[in-house]
């Protein structure tokens, strides 16, 4: 009875790990695929047209070399950025260019885009919007915000406006609480939003406008919301406080 018991506990066990890795395998969230599991699809194969341009070419020169010879394979990320920069998202030709490039397994390369969310291996918008709606966007009531954005484009997370201008993901903290709710859009983040300001946004990008990144509520940076609450005098000058035998 004891065995049975502990096997019983141990295939439960089993189990419930395998259907958490399933779980996990398939999870749509972040910015990459749907599934860890590659699939090829009409734009999306070894045969898709994938090469750097003369200029990126240049700058790749200038990445590699700031790596040891015989380490080259430690430039894999920005690598890869430079190729999701210059094709708007990760195919499985440009994997496979950076390989052969940085002179690495294929699967080394694929280990690396899979793993990291900010590389996407779906075409995307050409506008990224990453909304955080972890614990201090949350209490900031980034849900408001999230719903303006899918009324405002008429598109659920994970998803592209017909157009192509926009696509939109549900991501983990992005490290500016102080200023919640937040989101950013391609390299620029526009926080201390609200709704109104969520709208403006966006209605700029349409217009071909780069909107002004930072705080929406006229603060400079992350200072306190409600004013300075300390360094409000100039600082003293060299040696203030010191012995004078010092």
């Amino acid at each position: 009875m004891l065995l049975s018991g502990l096997f019983r506990s141990a295939v439960s066990h089993s189990v419930r790990q395998i259907r958490y890795v399933k779980r996990t395998a398939q999870c749509a969230g972040g910015s990459g695929a749907a599934s860890f599991t590659h699939r090829d699809t009409p734009d999306n194969n070894d045969e898709t047209p994938f090469d750097f341009t003369p200029e990126n070419y240049k700058r790749l020169e200038v990445i590699i070399d700031s790596y040891p010879e015989g380490h080259q394979s430690a430039a894999v990320i920005p690598v890869l950025d430079l190729a999701q920069r210059q094709n708007g998202w990760l195919p499985l030709s440009a994997m496979n260019k950076v390989a052969e490039i940085l002179k690495m397994p294929t699967m080394r390369v694929y280990e690396v885009a899979t793993f990291y969310t900010m590389f996407n291996r779906k075409p995307m918008g050409k506008h990224h919007i990453q909304i955080c709606t972890t614990t201090p966007c949350m209490l900031c009531d980034s849900d408001s915000i999230l719903k303006c954005i899918k009324e405002k484009l008429g598109i659920a997370i994970g998803e592209t406006t017909p157009d192509k201008l926009f696509t939109v993901t549900e991501v983990e903290c992005l490290g500016a609480c102080v200023n919640a709710p937040m989101v950013q859009i391609n390299d620029n983040y526009y926080e201390d939003l609200t709704p109104k300001d969520m709208e403006e946004i966006i209605d700029e990008l349409k217009a071909g406008k780069i909107p002004k990144p930072g705080p929406r509520n006229g603060r400079f940076s992350c200072e306190p919301a409600g004013g300075l609450t300390s360094l409000l005098e100039p600082p003293k000058e060299p040696g203030f406080g010191l012995q004078p035998g010092l």
